[in-house]
């Protein structure tokens, strides 16, 4: 049978936290009562796995910086919670996150995040950011100090990143727009919601929404397209200017966050089930909007697995013989209605 940490803890006379700090090279522990414990373990011959021995072999513990423009976006509360997950996964490998967030997508603060993770000790990184050259300057740099780099949720644009974990976006645009024109007979008058247009993902779901309805030849004539920097606020006091402006929209895309904002204007200007609103993601604020009928129908992507397995990529390359990249992870595009929405 195998030993086990606990087998090694009541034998040394310590706790399993004990024996599991010292086998795995974190700190914390006094050199005598390391020397114990190794000994105790090689005694009763016990044998980590190869993650272990890998891990354990490292100087120091593996740090992951996790970086994300979460605050004020609920749609990035999943994507924490799959970093939690494999936190939690990984935490008796020596493996632990440092998880930063920002508000927006100002490229100066982006930057500026980034370099404190990388300066307090990430070894690594998972980047949710904005696709700039200064952007993509940065993870060729950390790059090229050995700092591998994963792009989660939204990828990079020609840059030495390890991989990418998140949706196709494209497919994701295709899709709403496959939808929208089996639904709105005639002309749509159409307003597209972004985020912002220095998002990549962003910009591949207008891409791929825009060229889907070219490609049928579907009537419609793009009345506005504004960035809403994935704030309610912003949205709402914009989309409520295009209404008034524009009284014959029948149609409005929501690219990215926003959709609170969005269904709120359209909510006061008594228009619901008259305009067809198509959205992205499922927080709570969509889920019920969904329900009411105010969206018709929303495209998600399952940010829990991405921010899960962006870790776990990070993990098996450090674990792997680190010479070949890992392959992208693209996440499922699932279609939701009022029907399936919970």
């Amino acid at each position: 049978m195998a030993v086990t940490i606990k087998d090694i803890a009541a034998r040394a006379g310590v706790s399993r936290g004990t024996v599991d700090r010292v086998l795995h090279n974190r700190p914390g522990v006094k050199p005598q009562v390391q020397e114990h414990v190794r000994r105790i373990a090689d005694e009763m011959g016990f044998l980590p796995n190869r993650a272990g021995k890998i891990l354990a072999a490292r100087k120091q513990p593996l740090k992951i910086g996790c970086f994300l423009p979460g605050i004020g976006n609920a749609f990035f509360e999943e994507v924490l919670a799959g970093y939690d997950a494999a936190a939690a996964e990984y935490a008796h490998y020596g493996v632990s996150l440092d998880i930063r967030q920002v508000e927006g997508y100002d490229t100066a603060e982006h930057l500026a995040t980034i370099r404190a993770l990388v300066e307090e000790g990430a070894g690594a990184l998972c980047l949710t950011t904005v696709d700039t050259a200064e952007i993509r300057a940065l993870v060729g740099e950390l790059s090229t100090r050995g700092v591998p780099v994963v792009a989660v949720n939204n990828d990079l644009t020609e840059t030495e990143r390890l991989c990418y974990v998140g949706t196709n976006y494209q497919k994701s645009g295709k899709v709403a727009a496959g939808l929208l024109r089996k639904m709105v007979p005639g002309e749509l008058n159409l307003v597209i919601v972004t985020g912002s247009l220095n998002v990549k993902g962003h910009n591949d779901r207008i891409r791929g929404f825009a060229g889907t309805l070219r490609e049928y030849g579907a009537p419609y004539r793009l009345i506005d397209v504004f960035e809403s920097q994935d704030n309610d606020r912003h949205a709402y006091e914009m989309t409520v200017r295009a209404l008034e402006e524009h009284p014959e929209i029948n149609c409005i895309y929501i690219a990215a966050a926003g959709a609170c904002g969005v269904g709120r204007a359209v909510t006061e200007s008594r228009r619901s089930g008259e305009i067809v609103v198509a959205a992205s993601d499922d927080i709570a604020a969509t889920k019920a909007m969904v329900r009411e009928g105010v969206i018709d129908f929303t495209i998600c992507q399952e940010p829990f697995r991405q921010g899960r397995m962006a870790v776990s990529q990070l993990f098996d390359y450090f674990v792997g013989d680190r010479k070949t990249p890992p392959e992208d992870c693209i996440t499922e595009t699932v279609i939701k209605i009022r029907e399936n929405i919970d």
